[in-house]
């Protein structure tokens, strides 16, 4: 199911089961989203992300930073980070989220995508780190992509697009029933700076 209209964001749920996602929409105007992406961009400690795959390292062209109120510790792709201490912005950022969701986050995992050729291939984050059952929350700055659900067993998918300044909130059961990824696309060549605000098991 492709929901590319504005409608999407008055149907509540999007998954039709197994999980919870809500679309906010856009939760700031044009400009403050400029602000932060300009911010983010150019003062965030990124890297550029790893993972272990059949023994080897890999290293991607999408570039990844780990931040939170303590230095909490992050294992994925079997590659371990610690986190650095939240910015300014970051915390501003975390006011909006929160506010929106009325949820709290203790931690936020940044990705830097320089163009559409590069995204995120089918996976979940359901490690161990993260509080079963969390939620988190994602905010897209940047360039509007397309990002899609597939269900682990029916193979059903979802899929919408998320623009500039946006949040969309996965809950309950999502990570345990449904994949999720950012397909790379040709027609996209400027950047996005996407946010993941999640609860950490302490």
């Amino acid at each position: 199911m492709d929901l590319f209209s504005d409608s999407y964001r008055h149907l509540g749920n999007l998954l039709p089961c197994d999980g919870t996602v809500h679309y906010h929409g856009a939760v700031m105007a044009p400009q403050t989203a400029d602000r932060y992406f300009d911010a983010l961009f150019r003062d965030i400690a990124w890297e550029h992300d790893q993972a272990v795959m059949f023994g080897e390292r890999i290293v991607t062209a999408r570039k990844v930073a780990w931040y939170a109120e303590t230095p909490l510790s992050y294992t994925y792709s079997r590659i371990t980070r610690t986190a650095l201490p939240w910015t300014a912005p970051l915390r501003s950022l975390l006011a909006i989220v929160e506010r929106h969701t009325g949820e709290s986050f203790n931690a936020c995992l940044l990705n830097l995508y320089h163009s559409g050729s590069e995204g995120m291939g089918w996976h979940s984050d359901d490690e161990r780190d993260l509080v079963r059952g969390g939620a988190i929350a994602s905010v897209s700055l940047g360039a509007r992509r397309k990002f899609a659900f597939k269900h682990r067993q029916s193979k059903e998918t979802v899929s919408l697009e998320l623009e500039h300044g946006s949040l969309l909130v996965m809950r309950g059961e999502t990570q345990r029933y449904w994949l999720h990824r950012l397909p790379p696309t040709k027609k996209v060549a400027t950047p996005r700076v996407n946010l993941t605000f999640r609860q950490m098991a302490m």
